[in-house]
């Protein structure tokens, strides 16, 4: 692409919407940040359905003042957006976000996360009386809490990544065909810069209001439309001795296939998988940006676990056996299409056990990817990485030293995003963890990736000096305190309680108090997925549209609580699925997205719905700084994102240190006290896993792994608790001299002398012979002695005190130093420099001497 020709988002119209209800009409009237271009919106509520009139043309704040002033209205909401409508059983009702809080930027671009949302009925019932059922569907659509881990921007697309939203525009239009369409060509042979302001397309995937946007569609202006992803987003900085990093952790849950943990396993037949989520780790320095992209997601076969019966660890089974790799294989071409090749698998999952659990998947998993292997390319097959986590992390296995090095050899195979002034350097391959669930294992293995990731991106902003980050350091306890934070939502919301088995457990730093937290997060996420998944599950198929209540299918078929299964709503179309296709089975790549891999066909072929050519820089369609930057807003501390990026930060420092690089180690004590052996007989530093999971693998290892496991457990023990040292007085409070490399001692008297006499010069020479009283009457007074003295002077460049005796202490006076003449000709000479190039155009040859001299 041209360097000369640059893209920016458009930035939303619409920022502020006021709600006016009467009892015919709503109306919505939208503005800009600043209040300075306004739309108005107006719903008819007695039409029977969803009746909405634009006015085509935008306004100013003395017409809506009379708007306004000329109705008389029943009530009103103040919004930050509208989220759509929905309708269940009665008529249409309006979501709109009433409290929003800034939680993250990238550039100046602002990212908001939704604290409060208002559902407001727009159809009247005109006397008749409710549905019986409305109240309880309206309920069920409220168990999908949209004030937690629901974020959205004005002009920053949420639902791609970094890398596709700084590519340039190949298409413009909705209705354009990649495949058969010419891609725009970028040259701008002028020289001139040319800006373009364009209107994204977003990824549908990860939009979690799009069913409720849908009546919305071709019928009002697009920026009334706000989309909303769902899963988590959290910004955090490094101080790299005052200069400030910004690290954003990004994690999009997918709309396909969505579910709780145990109702919704494995792939459907379109070949989207369960909890499914992409994590990307941004790191901003200014205009340098960087970025990497990590997937998470079940195995993509159709497997299931039976929860009729209450057991904590249901029986995994096999449903339905896909010889050809049929569900895989749509799975793979789609990570191919978004993110290119390769496409590197890493199996967490249990691949030895006594009685078969987890290693049916394993087997699956491997069978399955061996077969679709015989028909790419060896450069563009999948890569394979099996790793059973849960048995090297028994006994004194280094999980973390293990995980490091596969993370190394992803970021050699697949690279990451990095753009600045002269280069730009993009991700080709997407990393794929899975475990059983996806929750305790994948987030510590997502991890491990994105410390040897944050690695190579300070490296390459010239932070570091070698690709290598230690733990304890304060970017990489930073780091953690991000993933931890990132697993636990994740976590809420696909199994129903935080991480049981968390980095530290892996780590083996966990201290013994955690194991009772870890039991009880066990037993949180046993009784929700026993007793509140089930309706979780049916609030997740209403709120995004894949069942849609209406009077006509209430006396047909069944209400979604009493559907025996949701197999068929999640694989709408299986009669077409089921259909024979003409495309061979060998040929699960199409060839068009085969000819653009290694690279991703989304990146090198992006569409736009709209491209503005913009002639002025200061259009306020693309004025980012005046978005960022809200002029007399009152804000509290609390709520901005900056004191909260710096309390974090302050959170995260030490009590006291010997450096101040956020990538050394530091040494974090911990109370011996806490090092107690647990119930088992072992220290929970050592143990890898909870009670629960101890229990579970010791039935599935064999007879010689457990032996060698209890051998070798105590003495890790015994060795970490002796390595732990006592805390002390000294090493609470240690000297200057340990720290610093001097000590703080008092001062000379003739030092001090000295530094009084200059530091009072100022003042003795601008009293004016007027005394300088002290502000207590104890204090010594140095400078009316020296005024009744006959002031202060300097001679032969020492400072002297008129008619005073010397004293031993004043002789040794530092001199001043001496300027000659031709130092204060030379300085004359470059005072007058500015005016001798402008206006003479010359310079003098002294000047430039000394200029050729530091040259």
């Amino acid at each position: 692409m041209d360097q000369h020709v640059q893209f920016q988002p458009l930035i939303s119209s619409i920022q502020k919407v006021a709600l006016f209800e009467t009892k015919a009409k709503l109306y919505l009237i939208g503005s800009n940040s600043k209040e300075t271009r306004f739309r108005v919106l107006e719903i008819d509520r007695r039409a029977p359905e969803l009746s909405i009139y634009e006015n085509p043309n935008e306004l100013e704040k003395g017409d809506i003042r009379k708007f306004v002033q000329s109705r008389s209205f029943v009530r009103s909401i103040s919004a930050y957006g509208v989220l759509g409508f929905v309708k269940f059983l009665e008529g249409y009702y309006l979501i709109l976000v009433t409290k929003r809080t800034r939680c993250a930027f990238i550039g100046k671009h602002i990212i908001y996360t939704i604290k409060d949302t208002a559902m407001i009925r727009v159809n009247e019932t005109s006397g008749k009386q409710m549905h019986p059922l409305e109240q309880r569907y309206v309920k069920m659509f409220n168990n999908v809490d949209l004030n937690s881990n629901f974020y959205f921007s004005y002009s920053y697309d949420l639902t791609h990544s970094l890398q596709y939203n700084l590519s340039a525009p190949k298409f413009v239009g909705t209705r354009c065909d990649i495949v058969k369409d010419e891609p725009l060509v970028w040259q701008n042979r002028t020289g001139e810069k040319m800006t373009y302001a364009f209107r994204g397309v977003s990824r549908e995937r990860f939009v979690w209001n799009a069913f409720q946007l849908k009546p919305m569609q071709d019928v009002v202006h697009k920026d009334w439309m706000l989309e909303i992803i769902h899963g988590f987003i959290s910004q955090s900085s490094i101080s790299i001795f005052g200069r400030q990093v910004y690290v954003c952790l990004i994690a999009r849950r997918s709309t396909r296939y969505a579910g709780t943990r145990f109702l919704k396993r494995g792939a459907n037949f379109h070949g989207d998988v369960a909890n499914e989520v992409e994590t990307e780790q941004i790191v901003l320095d200014g205009n340098r940006m960087c970025s990497f992209t990590q997937l998470r997601g079940s195995v993509p076969s159709h497997w299931s676990q039976d929860v009729s019966k209450m057991v904590p660890k249901p029986q995994i089974a096999i449903d339905l056996s896909d010889p050809y790799g049929e569900t895989a294989g749509k799975h793979y071409q789609r990570l191919m299409f978004h993110y290119g090749a390769p496409v590197i698998i890493l199996n967490l999952v249990k691949t030895r056990e006594k009685r078969r659990h987890e290693s049916l998947l394993s087997e699956e998993m491997y069978s399955t990817v061996s077969y679709l292997n015989q028909f790419l390319p060896p450069h563009l097959r999948i890569r394979y990485i099996d790793f059973d986590m849960a048995r090297k992390s028994r006994g004194t296995g280094n999980v973390m030293e293990k995980l490091a090095k596969i993370a190394e050899t992803v970021i050699q195979q697949t690279g990451m995003f990095y753009l600045d002034d002269e280069r730009n350097q993009k991700q080709t391959g997407i990393v794929r963890v899975n475990c059983v669930d996806c929750l305790d294992r994948t987030n510590t293995a997502q991890f491990a990736i994105g410390k040897c990731v944050l690695a190579h991106q300070l490296y390459d902003l010239g932070f570091l000096k070698e690709r290598k980050l230690e733990f304890e350091s304060d970017c990489i306890t930073m780091l953690e305190n991000l993933y931890e934070d990132h697993g636990d939502t994740l976590a809420l919301q696909y199994g129903g309680s935080q991480l049981v088995h968390r980095i530290k457990t892996y780590r083996k730093t966990a201290v013994w108090a955690s194991q009772g937290n870890d039991i009880m997060q066990t037993l949180s996420r046993y009784y929700s997925n026993t007793f509140s998944d089930t309706e979780k599950q049916h609030s997740i198929n209403l709120f995004l549209g894949y069942y849609i209540p209406s009077k006509a299918e209430v006396n047909k078929t069944l209400h979604i609580w009493d559907l025996e299964t949701d197999f068929y709503i999640h694989n709408s179309r299986f009669d077409e699925i089921r259909q024979i296709s003409s495309i061979p089975l060998t040929q699960w790549v199409s060839p068009f997205v085969m000819n653009c891999l290694p690279a991703a066909v989304s990146d090198e072929n992006r569409v736009v719905k709209e491209l503005i050519k913009i002639h002025s820089n200061d259009a306020e369609i693309i004025d980012y700084y005046s978005n960022f930057h809200y002029d007399y807003k009152l804000t509290s501390f609390e709520e901005h994102i900056d004191y909260q990026l710096s309390h974090l930060s302050r959170n995260l420092a030490p009590a006291f240190r010997s450096h101040f690089s956020p990538f050394e180690p530091i040494r974090r004590q911990q109370s011996t006290a806490l090092k107690n052996p647990s119930l088992t007989g072992q220290s929970s530093t050592s143990s890898a896993n909870s009670s629960s999971s101890d229990r579970s693998e010791d039935e599935s290892e064999s007879d010689e792994e457990e032996k060698s496991t209890r051998n070798t457990a105590p003495s890790s023990s015994n060795n970490s608790s002796r390595a732990e040292d006592p805390v002390t007085l000294s090493s609470m409070f240690p000297m200057t001299n340990d720290i610093y490399g001097f000590e703080i001692r008092m001062p000379k008297k003739t030092d001090m002398l000295k530094y009084e006499k200059y530091a009072e010069i100022n003042r003795i020479c601008n009293s004016a012979g007027h005394p300088v009283r002290p502000s207590s009457p104890h204090q010594y007074n140095r400078h009316a002695q020296m005024n009744e003295s006959g002031g202060l002077s300097i001679h032969n460049n020492e400072i002297i005190i008129a008619n005073a005796t010397p004293e031993k202490e004043i002789q040794n006076d530092i001199a001043i130093p001496t300027v000659s003449d031709e130092s204060i000709a030379i300085y004359e000479k470059y005072c007058l420099l500015k005016h001798t190039i402008m206006y003479d155009f010359r310079c003098d040859p002294k000047i430039l001497e000394y200029v050729n001299m530091f040259a």
